[in-house]
């Protein structure tokens, strides 16, 4: 199996970021805004969930949301999940199925960080899933501005420059 396999047996379309994916579960209950962090403009789906899928060379550039996203390996070879945590911290995660060389099945993007990702250079596709609770809305989506960011984390030009564009 490769990725083109995966892209037409599961119907991945193409995604905004770049890869491919596909929704496989909205949660029909909802929470709503005066439940919900002041962050939150309305009310929001308890959760959902996707497939994502990069190839070489593709990646999902800096953006960032308002809710928790929990990120899932499921074929392939292995994911870069690039961090920069609020508070200015930058840190790798390996998504993938080799523990034994610090991979890990499953990792949590905070709320609000900025994140990429992008298959490791010696990975052919990547075949992920993401969940988000609360649901995810394009409302609380913000694709980073290489400018701006670059300006608030000088020191991570490199991958900043790389996994980030002119809005």
């Amino acid at each position: 199996m490769n990725a083109n396999y995966f892209i037409s047996h599961l119907q991945l379309e193409s995604h905004p970021e770049g890869g491919f994916f596909k929704e496989t579960y909205r949660a029909t209950e909802s929470i709503s805004k005066k439940a919900l962090f002041p962050q939150f403009e309305g009310e929001r789906n308890f959760s959902n969930a996707i497939y994502y899928l990069l190839r070489q060379g593709e990646h999902s550039l800096f953006h960032r949301i308002k809710s928790d996203e929990c990120w899932h390996f499921y074929a392939g070879d292995k994911l870069l999940i690039h961090v920069i945590e609020p508070g200015g911290n930058y840190y790798c995660i390996k998504l993938g199925s080799n523990i034994y060389v610090g991979e890990t099945f499953q990792f949590v993007v905070p709320a609000m960080a900025w994140f990429a990702a992008g298959p490791a250079v010696e990975s052919s596709y990547s075949l992920v899933g993401c969940t988000v609770a609360p649901g995810f809305d394009f409302a609380d989506f913000e694709m980073a501005d290489k400018t701006n960011l670059l300006a608030a984390f000088p020191k991570y030009k490199e991958v900043v420059s790389r996994l980030s564009r002119e809005c």
